[in-house]
């Protein structure tokens, strides 16, 4: 698609950070154009959060059906297609990929397919499969993401040394997957392939799976995990992986004992690096550190005035919803708005294992340390009637407040559904909720979310089904 030089705004890069902001400039009456290397979606619609749900679906499905028994349902001898699950998976990126084209054509939003560079403040250079177009606008934002980051020393070769994005597209399941890395994509990814028969191998430099997670929360999913025969190794550190023709060795320490184990494939999900290589910033002197662009984290300006940066391309936390807002935040203040900065302490994280994790705000040890004097409340799924029923009674609810003024501070879930349920305690940090407020909330019955209640209850001493 062509795109005039008369912009207010010209985004580089159409993730969740990128297109938000696009959609949300064009409500705002700018003249509005994206440039985009890849698909539309970036990696989370296309080869991440999106992709990723689909194959876990499959996963549960799957796991439901080996014990539909349980609830008094024949279903002899499941199996898995493996090609067939692979394929869902993409189809639902592709619809997603689609969905948001449809999103730009409806907002009249400009976009071309190529890579960027910045020139000169408000120019870029992209290059496309036809002659190179120089572009300005007014304001540029960088939105470029990021990408896998590999073990130094070990470079990714996708044959047997793999990213998250070629283990969501093998051509075939492999019979021992070792994972180096065990955060949200490294547990997503061995819950998916442990579940459908792949034997899997778990590696954690921290001493605990889901480092930023409660550790309660951690150590209960580990239990379960190495219970159902997953391997799990923590204090980890990897020195090598070796590439042998037909698979990989691997050498980790472990505390003082070195070890060597032989698998299939080796997964490397250690985090990712930003995606700030050519695009020109040391021209036009864009400041980095450390590999992320620096910014403000109020409006999102970079070093040179009129060009900003938004979502993992700036850092941690590296989530597609942290971007969104990011881009909107950025795109009101530009039109002149005057929205809520993001408080970085108070944000959602999940992981879509089961069962699921999802918390919000700090953990408990993050509270205590931050010099709050804390209310602790936790409610076991166990004695949940909805739970009981719906025979998910593994997890519980972890809730933590201010002693003193009753605010929430955080939330940890650990269950069938909590990355639905957490909505309900961001909705309640949000609004500033106490204690009092979340009690008095009348939850229905039967439900999970009755849990939330419950466990504040348990804070404060009141409760009534434990």
């Amino acid at each position: 698609m062509s795109i005039d030089n008369s912009l207010d705004l010209l985004i580089l890069g159409a993730g969740p950070g990128g297109y938000v902001a696009a959609i949300r400039a064009a409500q705002l009456r700018m003249k509005v154009a994206v440039v985009e290397r890849e698909r539309l979606g970036g990696v989370c619609l296309n080869w991440g959060c999106i992709p990723t749900k689909a194959l876990l679906k499959s996963a549960e499905i799957f796991e439901h059906l080996k014990h539909a028994d349980d609830y008094g349902i024949s279903a002899s001898d499941p199996k898995i297609d493996f090609a067939s699950v692979i394929e869902r998976s993409r189809k639902v990126a592709n619809r997603m990929s689609a969905g948001v084209k449809y999103l730009f054509k409806k907002n009249n939003i400009q976009w071309m397919e190529g890579t960027a560079s910045l020139t000169a403040p408000g120019h870029v250079a992209v290059k496309t499969g036809s002659e190179p177009r120089d572009l300005s606008a007014k304001n540029i934002i960088i939105a470029t993401g990021a990408r896998a980051r590999s073990v130094p020393g070990i470079d990714f070769d996708e044959d047997r040394i793999i990213s998250a994005r070629t283990a969501m597209n093998l051509p075939k399941q492999p019979e021992h997957l070792i994972i180096i890395g065990a955060g949200a994509i490294g547990i997503e990814f061995a819950y998916f392939y442990h579940t459908i028969g792949t034997k899997v191998t778990l590696l954690e430099m921290m001493p605990q799976i889901l480092p930023i997670e409660d550790r309660e929360v951690a150590d209960t999913l580990a239990k379960r995990y190495r219970k159902l025969g997953m391997n799990i190794l923590v204090n980890a550190r990897v020195s090598k992986v070796t590439h042998t023709g037909q698979g990989v060795v691997v050498s980790v320490v472990v505390g003082n004992d070195n070890r060597v184990m032989e698998g299939d494939m080796a997964l490397v999900a250690i985090g990712v690096r930003g995606n700030i290589e050519d695009l020109g910033l040391e021209k036009v002197g864009v400041k980095t550190e450390r590999g992320w662009i620096t910014v403000d984290k109020t409006m999102y300006q970079t070093s040179v005035p009129g060009i900003y940066a938004i979502g993992d391309v700036i850092g941690p936390p590296w989530l597609a919803h942290i971007a969104s807002a990011e881009g909107l935040v950025c795109v009101e203040r530009l039109a002149g708005l005057n929205p809520e900065p993001i408080d970085y302490n108070y944000i959602p994280g999940c992981t879509y294992c089961q069962p699921q994790v999802a918390s919000y705000g700090y953990t408990q040890q993050k509270a205590e340390e931050a010099g709050f004097d804390v209310k602790v409340g936790q409610y076991p799924f166990l004695a949940s009637g909805k739970a009981q029923a719906a025979g998910e009674t593994e997890g519980f609810v972890k809730v933590i407040f201010d002693a003193k003024s009753g605010k929430l501070l955080g939330a940890h879930i650990l269950g069938s559904d909590a990355t639905e349920m957490i909505a309900e305690m961001g909705l309640a940090g949000t609004l500033g909720a106490t204690h009092h407020d979340i009690l008095r909330t009348i939850h229905a019955h039967p439900t999970l979310s009755e849990s939330i209640a419950e466990a504040t209850a348990a804070a404060l001493g009141e409760a009534i089904h434990l």
